[in-house]
């Protein structure tokens, strides 16, 4: 555990995938990616460099909260974020033709 999670900050950095919009991975910036696992790297592509941040328990993300972060940073050494969750009944609606009542 870095000196910075001790304290209870983290000062954290986050990849996005070349390979997969809306995926990121937030890591130890102090150990960058040398913690993620070969085969995730893989599948999530080059990394680009999107942000650095400072992670607190409190700071609220988009689609978590940094407790979460750095918990499984603390834990496994990274973040992963997922696109979210495409509703299939919306893209069936959108594939389905409608009928005109005119």
């Amino acid at each position: 555990m870095s000196q910075e999670t001790m304290k209870g900050k983290l000062l954290c950095e986050v990849f996005k995938s070349s390979r997969m919009e809306e995926m990121y991975l937030y890591v130890d910036k102090q150990r960058g990616l040398a913690d993620v696992p070969e085969a995730l790297l893989e599948r999530f592509g080059k990394p680009a460099p999107a942000m650095t941040m400072i992670l607190t328990a409190e700071k609220a993300l988009a689609r978590t909260c940094g407790a979460d972060v750095m918990a499984a940073i603390a834990d496994k050494g990274f973040y992963l974020q997922m696109p979210p969750a495409k509703d299939d009944y919306l893209l069936d609606l959108y594939r389905t033709p409608t009928e005109s009542r005119y």
